[in-house]
């Protein structure tokens, strides 16, 4: 690079200084200009929810604050178009280069091989790095150059691959390109209004945002909590986990820094003869796996944040209940660990990752609910909202993924409660109308004696709600529902004699209009590829995806399905290998107004959003808004034939 080059360096979700990639080869040589772009528009049904926004204005205040000591100025741009945005700070510099860091989700994915393309035509040079993931999407395949569709095989092969064990350091110092940019202040971005500022007053007493408090963080889990991860991180009262996720979604940590600093005390510990902290750091980075995997799993299938990975939902009769699907919000279910979850959630955006975990497979197996409302309620209340995370976690609940639950798996919340909060200490917390209980009734009062309720002060259908569905009706209904679907499923092979078992198939027909979900306007017909570079970003190739089967049917006659229950070990449910690390965090929308809808457009039920005003949540309508449907990107995927996206 020439040393009177002008780069731009476009910031996203890596919001660091150490260990960003592409702000370190634009600090080599030449002046830079460092932009953060906020387009709402382009955000469509992911525009993220209150206590996300709130995080990232935290984040780029301080962000914005560490490059000013560098000597370059953050610009922050408002625009109704990220590629305009772009072209104006380009022509307005004289800039030659813009870099930036990968992002994975289908939306990005589109946007961003869209500016490669049009800037690269404008004759800009366009580089784009790693900043997010130890291996690319297109590192990890099988033997046969097919795409991992299971987690333990994924990672088994990603750790093989020799990882650059070092970081970008820092610049030392940088040069701000000189031109005039039309920029705006923290506030004109308008991440937070100011009906929401109360609220998130809060946050900042549990919470940290910026990149330089990510480190301490991260040095604090490792140096003080890492040991006893693995007997702690299912005890879901108390910061019992590493509470870095919001870090890492806002890439204010790398993901590269996290891995060696928890490998490193894994080879330590290994060498000592400590068993339970070499578990421990082993089960950390399995989460931390899990975390790759979602993106991979979305590059490759950047259909599955509205479709299944596998086609066993295709034909399942969803239960489009809005009433249900109020209470599970509002945490009035009647099972209290459930209720305890999905108020912490309301309430602080936050909530433990075993716990999404029970909520979720609540809400498909008990209620039938469509997962996909599921998940943009999770990206509408997070403070860690994480798309690619949140797919991976409701897909597998959904036993959408070849490796996650089966379908027929119920797991019932009373023994849940008993398995992960023995004494009630969780529950008490969120659910003060429970306080009094003690811990023999405190996970089912709807089986206490009387005397124990009335001195409790619990009037169960008053004060605390019966529950919503009794277990042994859920299970019958589960059941029934997945006799329906595979009976539909039996005909429609039976009639396609030729007919092949795929990965995906769309199911959302299935639901009815008012449980559809709605999708963005991304990609209107065939993209070209530009020219290929080792450096930049690929777009995803149907060649490397291979035709999966779902899971094999039970050997025995579907309607035995009543009499498969679940068994129990010595109190406790038996969980998969996922189950432990998973973590299902979410994207969803919190849009307020009603935005163009294509063709086939679906609506979803208005998500609400955290507002400080209770009685807001308590009279919130039914009402449904219309969003944007994303179009398919399988004619973009095919002509690209997995090449770079670079000029």
């Amino acid at each position: 690079m020439e040393s009177n080059s002008k780069t731009i360096v476009w910031f996203r979700r890596d919001l660091r200084i150490e260990d960003n990639p592409a702000l370190a080869a634009a600090g080599r040589n030449g002046s830079v200009l460092p932009v953060f772009i906020w387009c709402p528009k382009e955000e469509g049904q992911f525009y993220p929810g209150r206590v996300s926004r709130w995080w990232l204005k935290q984040s780029l205040i301080h962000l914005k604050q560490s490059l000013k000591s560098l000597g370059a100025e953050l610009v922050l741009i408002k625009a109704q178009s990220t590629l305009s945005a772009l072209t104006e700070c380009v022509n307005a510099v004289g800039a030659t280069k813009l870099v930036y860091n990968h992002l994975y989700d289908p939306v990005s994915l589109v946007r961003d091989h869209n500016v490669k393309q049009k800037l690269g035509e404008l004759g800009i040079s366009v580089q784009s790095y790693n900043g997010d993931l130890l291996n690319e999407p297109w590192e990890v395949y099988d033997d046969d150059g097919k795409v991992f569709t299971t987690f333990d095989a994924y990672w088994e092969k990603s750790l093989s691959i020799q990882n650059e064990p070092g970081s970008h350091l820092p610049p030392w110092r940088l040069t701000q390109a000189a031109g005039s940019v039309k920029m705006c202040s923290i506030e004109e971005l308008g991440l937070e209004n100011e009906s929401e500022k109360s609220s998130n007053a809060l946050l900042g007493k549990g919470w940290a945002p910026s990149w330089s408090n990510a480190d301490k963080a991260l040095t604090d889990f490792v140096e003080s909590n890492l040991l006893s991860y693995s007997k702690d991180r299912l005890r879901v009262g108390g910061n019992s986990t590493s509470l870095l996720s919001p870090y890492l979604h806002f890439g204010e940590v790398s993901v590269r820094k996290v891995f060696n600093s928890v490998r490193l005390k894994q080879i330590l510990w290994t060498k000592e003869g400590n068993s339970v902290g070499k578990d421990s750091a082993t089960i950390y980075l399995r989460a931390i796996g899990l975390r790759e995997y979602s993106r991979y799993i979305c590059f490759n299938f950047p259909f599955t944040h509205e479709r299944s990975l596998l086609n066993n939902l295709r034909f399942f009769p969803w239960n489009a209940d809005q009433a249900h699907f109020k209470a599970w919000r509002q945490g009035r279910t009647g099972y209290p660990l459930v209720d305890a979850g999905m108020r912490e959630l309301w309430a602080t955006g936050w909530v433990h990752n075993k716990i999404r975990v029970i909520v979720s497979s609540f809400f498909v197996k008990f209620l039938l609910l469509p997962w996909q409302w599921g998940m943009k309620y999770f990206w509408d209340t997070l403070l860690d909202a994480d798309l690619e995370s949140d797919i991976i976690g409701w897909q597998y609940i959904s036993g959408s993924l070849p490796d996650g639950h089966e379908l027929e798996r119920l797991d019932n919340p009373e023994v849940q409660g008993f398995n992960y909060d023995p004494e009630g200490e969780y529950v008490r917390h969120w659910l003060p109308e429970l306080a009094r209980m003690p811990a023999e009734w405190i996970h089912h009062p709807w089986d206490a004696p009387p005397n124990v309720l009335k001195a409790a002060g619990v009037e169960l259908g008053m004060n605390y709600p019966n529950p919503i569905v009794d277990v042994d009706v859920a299970r019958d209904r589960l059941m029934q529902a997945i006799f329906i679907m595979r009976e539909k499923e039996a005909a429609v092979n039976a009639s396609d004699a030729n007919g092949t078992v795929e990965v995906v198939f769309d199911n959302s027909e299935n639901v009815g209009d008012s449980a559809n979900i709605p999708k963005d306007d991304v990609v209107k017909g065939k993209v070209p590829c530009p020219s290929s570079s080792s450096y930049d970003q690929r777009v995803p190739s149907m060649q490397n995806v291979c035709t999966y089967k779902k899971r094999p049917k039970p050997e025995e006659d579907t309607k035995k399905l009543n009499d498969n229950r679940l068994s129990y070990k010595n109190g406790r449910i038996k969980m998969s290998n996922m189950d432990g690390d998973l973590c299902s965090t979410a994207e969803s929308s919190s849009l307020k107004k009603q935005m163009t809808v294509s063709r086939n457009s679906f609506s979803v039920p208005r998500t609400i959003t955290m507002a400080h005003d209770r009685k807001a949540f308590d009279d919130e309508a039914s009402s449904h808004v219309k969003l944007q449907k994303e179009e398919e990107i399988d004619t973009e995927i095919n002509s690209c034939k997995n090449e770079s996206t670079t000029r």
